[in-house]
This record gives structure tokens, C-alpha cells and sequence, in this order.
């Protein structure tokens, strides 16, 4: 049987190192909130551990899913980093949204090591994490991603090897800039039939199912309407991968005029203290505008 490690139990690590667990890995754990890990263990078999690199030692595979580049390299390259204790012809497969630039830099660390590296995020949020029906999208060699394959199929409904290492990264960015653009488009065309007087529902019933349709609109324009917003993928989450995305535009000459505008729309979804608010909160924001307008009339 496998060895497999996990680290970071937080959203979306929980749900997706329990699914390992329930196709029979007795998983090794790690997390920075030593509860957190308790609580998993009342849920999933395994054993938790005090570091990354006592969870990570005698792993044939270790998993991550941490908050940002410096988490990861903490967890990772750290005197305690998973790195330290990882043996020669191991493989770490790392599930964060963060750079490619780490991605390339852990790769080459583990290259110097003998060990394997795949940068591999996930779209599908907190639902498809709890269901297993995520995309991971992926970087790194062929064989390595061929050897994760059995194990990413406990928790994905698609996986797919991109390129080289940092590959599945950027590919993780164009998902992020589609979604910025789609949620945008559909909280200004929600907020245009409030304001034309048209019945919003019966607009949406209309519209999906021509050209217009899309997940965020399936998924997310009756939460909208109602001004729910206390679920899905944070504000302030968005907001972290977006300024991976329009640094990485920096460096490649990429123009994304709709991105920064979001994004910018999205620090004030955040002003309006909105930042552990659901993405589609974007429609607060216009509906807060239009008040805000008609007070000063």
C-alpha cells in the first residue's frame, strides 16, 4: 500500500484527504491548527503529526493544499519542510493556487533531492472538493503525473497534464480570469433587468439556455437575487489569485484590462466588508452603487 502524507486540512485539503482516506490510504496528516487535524481524525483513519516533515517522513507520496507561496515554501522547504524527511524516489504533489514561479523553484529543489514535483490546483470549489469531482490542472513530468494519476481520481471528475512544471499553475490562471469576467457579466446583467423592471427569474430561465448560459449562472444567479452570499469561494481568496494572475501578466506582456477592473471591483466587495463573501458578491456591490445613487438623488 501507498504512504501517503497530507498537508493542510483547511477547505478544501479536509474533504479531498478524505476521499484518499475512504479508498483505504491510511493517511499521515498536517495541519497548522492542530484541531483541525483532531477533528479530521474523528472523521477519516490515519494519525497526525506535529510538522510537515514528520507527517512527510517514509511518505511514497505527499500531498499539499495550503493558503499561498509562502505557506507552501514553509511547508515544503522549511527546517521542518516535507523536503527534509522525503526519501529519494518520492513525489509531492502540491493542490494550492500559487505561482508559477514557486512551482518552478520546488520543482528543481526536489529535482536536486531525487525528489518527484507536480504542481497541480484544482478548480470545482468547496462542493466539488466535498464530492470528488474536481479539475486539477497540472504541471510537471509524465511520469510523475502518470504514478498520481490512481490517487487524483479519488478526488476529480478530470485531470490533465498541461506542460512542464508551473504549467498547471498558469493554466489555473486563465481559469481565474474567466471566472472574474463571467461573474462580472452576469452580476451587471442581473442588476440591468432589476433595473429595466423585468423579472430577473424568468430572465435567467430565458437566457440559460442559449449562449449565455454558463456554471455561474446555473449555479449562482438565484443566491444573488436572494443576497446570499455566505457560501462558495471567498472574495478575499479570489482576490489573492488574482494578484498571482496580473503579476504573472507583468512578467509576459499579457493584457487583461477586465481583470484589473474586477479585481479592483472586488477590493471594494471587500470594503463593503464582503471578503468572506461568495465571488457572485459582485452584485452587492451594483446593487449597493445603485442605492447609494438614489440616496444622493
Amino acid at each position: 500500500m501507498t504512504k501517503i502524507a497530507f498537508l493542510g486540512l483547511g477547505v478544501m485539503g479536509y474533504p479531498m484527504a478524505g476521499h484518499l482516506a475512504g479508498a483505504g490510504y491510511k493517511l499521515r496528516v498536517y495541519n497548522r491548527t492542530a484541531s483541525r487535524a483532531e477533528q479530521w481524525l474523528r472523521d477519516y483513519a490515519g494519525e497526525s503529526f506535529a510538522t510537515p516533515a514528520e507527517a512527510a517522513r517514509g511518505a511514497d507520496m505527499v500531498f499539499a493544499c495550503v493558503g499561498n507561496d509562502r505557506d507552501l515554501r514553509q511547508v515544503v522547504l522549511g527546517r521542518q519542510g516535507a523536503f527534509a524527511a522525503m526519501g529519494e524516489g518520492s513525489l509531492f504533489v502540491d493542490h494550492t493556487t500559487a505561482s508559477a514561479g514557486i512551482a518552478r523553484e520546488l520543482q528543481a529543489a526536489g529535482r536536486e533531492r531525487g525528489i518527484g514535483f507536480l504542481d497541480a490546483p484544482v478548480s470545482g470549489g468547496q462542493a466539488g472538493a466535498e464530492n470528488g469531482a474536481l479539475t486539477i490542472m497540472v504541471g510537471g513530468d509524465e511520469a510523475d503525473f502518470q504514478r498520481a494519476q490512481p490517487l487524483l481520481q479519488c478526488y476529480a471528475r478530470a485531470s490533465s497534464l498541461l506542460g512542464p512544471a508551473g504549467s498547471g499553475q498558469l493554466c489555473k490562471m486563465v481559469n481565474q480570469i474567466c471566472i472574474a469576467g463571467v461573474v462580472q457579466g452576469l452580476a451587471e446583467g442581473l442588476h440591468f433587468a432589476k433595473a429595466a423592471g423585468l423579472d430577473a427569474e424568468q430572465v435567467i430561465q430565458v437566457i440559460s439556455k442559449g449562449a449565455a448560459q454558463s456554471w455561474q449562472m446555473e449555479n449562482r444567479y438565484k443566491t444573488m437575487l436572494a443576497g446570499e452570499y455566505q457560501h462558495g469561494f471567498a472574495v478575499d481568496w479570489m482576490r489573492k489569485d488574482l494578484a498571482i494572475v496580473l503579476d504573472e501578466a507583468q512578467h509576459n506582456g499579457a493584457l487583461l484590462p477586465v481583470t484589473a477592473l474586477v479585481d479592483q471591483f472586488y477590493s471594494e466587495v471587500q470594503a463593503l466588508g464582503g471578503g468572506r463573501w461568495d465571488t457572485s458578491s459582485l452584485f452587492a456591490r451594483l446593487m449597493n452603487l445603485r442605492s447609494f445613487a438614489g440616496e444622493a438623488d
